[in-house]
């Protein structure tokens, strides 16, 4: 991806409450923090005999780190993915899919990878047990990312030279919906419930999606708005605005910007530690994996990567970062508790975007 200019067509932990009417609680939200207390609980029950793992800063005291994980680095410069073991932290493949993916995401069961590929207007569904085709699903033009929603029951798919967001049925593989959204949609975040939010990089801001893919809302946020998260409780979304130098956060409940917290030269792809208490930025300007403290608001680390990192994906124990740097053709690997910059891998060429999936 090159860095959006005004005339470019292309690519955590409690905050402080706002004072007024978004400040308090709503029931919408007690409703979703019993019901992932209630789902804590059940995992807690199931891990009861599996070796707690290490706690580590900005990680998560999850037991039972599942044995393989695989992270799928999308090489848009080609048409493949790579595949990587985080546990060795070595190569462990390469699959085929369409031309120039750029965008990639796991199903919530770890199944499916899902691939946009921006140079043949076509998404691949790809089993992660054999690495092979499952299917490949035409969409609207340039699509940038494919995202499941968080029951996986849909892809939702940036149709970034389209304007449009289309809609996959995950059973049928084929796509039941197609939606408009402001200028040059980026990419996608979901969260619990069914909302969907999609930066748009030509308009400068994000728009939110209902269950059933309809537009809700218009969020206005930073310049060239593009990479995307979520917290996995869906509380807060996290915006890289490449255009500003800045993060902006999004309370789900108000779809409010609540706190903008600069975030060097150009972030593009973040991604939250497990247990929210910190965002790791790619500085696509800088070079350099940012870290950053959720509640204070600020960056408290880089540490040097490649040249014009994109991508940013964090291993289940939130252990490991890894970082997709399209102007070397490598990925890093980052040890964020040090921090230090741990390994540095090569890739296809011009890896963009990261998935990592326990399967």
């Amino acid at each position: 991806m090159r860095l959006p200019s005004a005339s470019s067509s292309h690519h955590a932990g409690p905050l402080p409450r706002p004072t007024g009417a978004a400040a308090s609680p709503t029931g919408t939200r007690r409703r979703r923090r019993f019901r992932l207390a209630v789902g804590a609980l059940l995992v807690c029950l199931l891990a009861t005999a599996v070796p707690a793992a290490q706690s580590t800063v900005g990680g998560s005291p999850a037991s039972a780190y599942p044995m393989r994980v695989t992270a799928y680095v999308a090489n848009s410069g080609s048409r493949t993915v790579s595949l990587f073991d985080t546990r060795l932290e070595r190569p462990a493949g390469t699959a085929q899919v369409g031309t120039g993916p750029t965008g990639v995401s796991a199903a919530p069961d770890g199944s499916t990878v899902y691939v946009a590929n921006g140079r043949s207007d076509n998404v691949t569904f790809l089993a992660t047990d054999g690495r092979s085709v499952i299917a490949t699903v035409p969409v609207q033009k340039r699509p940038f990312a494919a995202v499941p929603t968080r029951d996986g029951e849909r892809v939702l798919v940036a149709n970034f030279g389209s304007d449009t967001v289309s809609v996959i049925d995950t059973d049928s593989k084929t796509v039941v919906a197609t939606t408009p959204v402001a200028r040059l949609p980026h990419s996608i975040a979901t969260i619990p419930g069914g909302l969907a939010y999609v930066t748009n990089n030509g308009a400068n801001t994000v728009t939110v999606l209902n269950a059933n893919g309809r537009p809700i809302t218009t969020i206005p946020v930073g310049d060239f708005p593009s990479g995307i998260s979520a917290s996995a409780d869906g509380d807060y979304v996290y915006v890289s605005n490449t255009g500003s130098g800045t993060i902006s956060v999004i309370d789900t409940d108000s779809n409010r910007v609540v706190s903008t917290i600069r975030a060097g030269e150009a972030p593009l792809g973040n991604a939250p530690s497990p247990d929210a208490s910190h965002l790791y930025v790619a500085d696509s300007a800088g070079d350099s994996l940012l870290i950053i403290d959720i509640p204070a608001g600020r960056v408290t680390d880089r540490v040097h990567v490649g040249v014009t990192p994109q991508g940013v994906a964090v291993t289940p124990d939130g252990r490991r970062v890894w970082v997709t740097n399209e102007g070397s053709s490598t990925v890093s690997v980052v040890e964020p508790a040090v921090p230090r910059l741990r390994k540095t891998l090569p890739t296809g060429p011009e890896p963009e975007g990261i998935a990592i999936t326990s399967r």
